[in-house]
């Protein structure tokens, strides 16, 4: 069968798996994002308990391998009363583990923006919280969006795990096809294109509107 022939068969399908991918990613990416801010911010908190919290969240998501969180999430937690469904538990364990990654990333950029824009923001006598919001986080967004890029394709190729706890995206879909037809090389080689043009059509030309956007907010453009 040629790779036509088999797109015209399985399209539907096909585009029913991409189209839950790419729910994964959305979802998995908000979560990603706001739980590395937060621990991004935790780390350099002044509080040893909010620090040593989110010391804790990054050292063992970043520390142990995405497939066994998926599954403690999944598996495990049901036997503590947590019960979750499969679809949830797939973003849930991505976003997460993302997420530990993510907030060295928000760390690293704020410490890199100079001492002299904090010391700005204390001479005009303006609260920790008012100076990080207007004059540090901007200047720090800038710095962590190209590597936001970079870890958001790593994030989308992630969610092909959550095949495993049966949920319908786009690498289960492709499993199922193969398994009863056989057609290997089609099935899993539109699966490598559509990731493909989702990385670098989507994910990438959005990420760098992104900086640009940020760019021309600070005068940089």
């Amino acid at each position: 069968m040629s790779l036509l022939e088999f797109l015209q068969q399985f399209k539907p399908v096909l585009l029913q798996g991409t189209l839950v991918t790419c729910t994964q990613f959305l979802l998995a990416a908000l979560i990603a994002i706001l739980v590395a801010h937060v621990a991004g911010l935790g780390k350099i908190s002044r509080n040893p308990l909010v620090r040593g919290a989110s010391v804790i969240y990054i050292e063992v998501f970043r520390g142990t391998s995405l497939l066994v969180q998926l599954y403690w999430i999944f598996f495990v937690l049901p036997l503590f009363g947590i019960t979750l469904p499969n679809f949830t538990a797939g973003y849930i364990s991505v976003g997460l583990n993302i997420g530990a990654y993510g907030a060295e990333i928000v760390r690293g950029a704020i410490e890199s923006v100079p001492r002299g824009q904090w010391e700005a923001g204390t001479a005009l006598s303006m609260p920790q919280g008012v100076r990080m919001r207007r004059i540090i986080l901007p200047q720090a967004l800038a710095i962590m969006l190209p590597p936001w890029g970079n870890l958001l394709i790593e994030l989308l190729k992630g969610t092909a795990l959550v095949s495993l706890i049966s949920v319908a995206d786009l690498m289960f879909q492709t499993r199922q096809i193969n398994a009863s037809t056989y057609l290997s090389a089609q099935a899993f080689g539109t699966a490598l294109i559509i990731y493909y043009i989702l990385a670098r059509f989507l994910i990438t030309p959005m990420m760098r509107w992104a900086e640009r956007l940020v760019a021309r907010r600070l005068g940089r453009a």
